[in-house]
């Protein structure tokens, strides 16, 4: 009897030991399930921008977070280096949400913004809502008009996100300029002088050469493409005066279906022996638009992050500039937010910005982030260099108090890390 009672014992014993493993794997599975996080900052307004998550997501993991007993996930992609995500909360109120990574099904990663490649042109879109062309086919100006104004490696159009054209290409008083582009004008190789800029000099052009990337997903979608600074007076294995990688992407925003934000990355070298000058000039390189022809000096408007105006930003430099103007159907406003990065050359960048009465008294809009408008700028052979501009395109009306939070955002973004960080 009692020995039978000791095996019950026993037996109970070994039982209970694995009941007690068992809940002990099963608390520290729950403990490892979840791993709050914390923000690196707290930011001045509240607008949706891209987030950086420190360490990414491991396999079977995702990002959520949580307000009471309500959980919502947040879509995380990976541009390679980082992984990115976007908020759609007031992140200034640690009250309301808490951010979480946890074990179970990862987000799915659907392709809300999506890249498309037609007989021309490479497309951007949103939710299936065109955002942006690049051209990569050449293209032509009008009968009638010199060849050599054919260009490719340019965008347009860049829409509005209600569908609006705010580029233009090939306008009659400038037909070598082609929507939002960057060649460089006055340059030197060995001692002589190339114009990329003006075409019908017969100097230089900037061409498509090849696509190097693409992606979409969730956040954004984007492609990288080389890009080749032709010198038509060159020897044949010199007429690559340098060469550019350049790298647009575009962001969708959850909350704001009137915003977007496009990034426009160029890294650019020399592969010359001598190297090649970037002289002086008011035009050059950076980042350069013209503007659709609806918009005038009387329905158009520019602010920079100086408070400059149309009247007194040419030559001035800022952080941002603000661009907007009447839409197409005259009803409201859209336009464009022009952020350089804080790592640029000559940052806070010059500006170049036709005067109020150019273009026979039409005022036409055109703008430029200039690096080289106060200096000159010598390229060492094959060593990279870098410009990082982001575009705020926006319809309705976008404050200089959001667009110095989204400056602010750019350059420094808010991190998402673990608590025991």
């Amino acid at each position: 009897m009692l020995k039978r009672l000791n095996k019950e014992v026993i037996k109970n014993r070994f039982f209970l030991g694995i009941f007690l493993s068992l809940l002990s794997i099963a608390c520290m599975d729950k403990k490892n399930t979840e791993t709050k996080l914390s923000l690196s900052k707290t930011p001045m307004f509240s607008i949706e921008s891209p987030m950086i998550l420190h360490e990414g997501l491991k396999e079977g993991q995702t990002l959520y977070r949580k307000k009471g007993k309500i959980e919502k996930e947040i879509p995380v992609q990976s541009d390679g280096e980082l992984f990115w995500f976007m908020s759609d909360f007031d992140v200034r109120d640690k009250s309301l949400t808490e951010l979480y990574i946890k074990t179970g099904n990862p987000f799915l990663n659907q392709n809300i913004v999506t890249f498309t490649k037609s007989e021309q042109e490479l497309h951007l879109k949103s939710e299936k809502t065109p955002l942006l062309s690049y051209r990569y086919k050449m293209n032509y100006p009008p009968p009638g008009v010199d060849s050599i104004y054919g260009k490719s490696a340019y965008v347009h159009p860049l829409l509005s996100p209600y569908g609006d054209t705010l580029t233009r290409i090939q306008p009659p008083d400038h037909y070598h300029h082609y929507g939002l582009w960057g060649p460089w004008t006055k340059t030197k190789i060995a001692g002589k002088g190339v114009d990329f800029w003006n075409l019908g000099s017969g100097q230089g052009t900037v061409l498509f050469k090849e696509v190097l990337s693409t992606y979409q997903g969730p956040l954004f979608a984007g492609f990288k493409v080389r890009q080749e600074h032709i010198d038509f007076r060159a020897s044949p294995q010199n007429r690559s005066a340098f060469v550019e990688d350049l790298d647009i992407k575009t962001w969708h925003l959850n909350n704001q279906k009137n915003r977007y934000i496009v990034d426009y990355i160029s890294k650019f070298s020399t592969p010359l022996e001598d190297g090649l000058l970037l002289e002086q000039y008011r035009y050059g390189g950076g980042l350069a638009m013209r503007f659709n022809e609806r918009w005038k000096a009387d329905n158009s408007k520019l602010l920079t992050s100086e408070g400059k105006d149309r009247l007194t930003a040419d030559g001035t430099k800022a952080r941002w500039c603000l661009i907007s103007g009447e839409s197409t159907d005259g009803k409201t406003t859209n336009g464009v937010l022009f952020l350089s990065h804080i790592e640029n050359k000559s940052h806070p960048e010059p500006m170049r910005v036709w005067p109020i009465d150019a273009n026979e008294g039409r005022g036409d809009m055109f703008f430029e982030f200039c690096p080289i408008r106060h200096q000159e700028w010598f390229l060492e052979k094959n060593k990279w260099n870098t410009l990082k501009y982001r575009l705020i395109v926006f319809e309705g009306t976008l404050t200089s108090e959001e667009a110095e939070a989204y400056w602010q955002s750019y350059v420094n973004p808010v991190t998402a890390k673990s608590v025991s960080d």
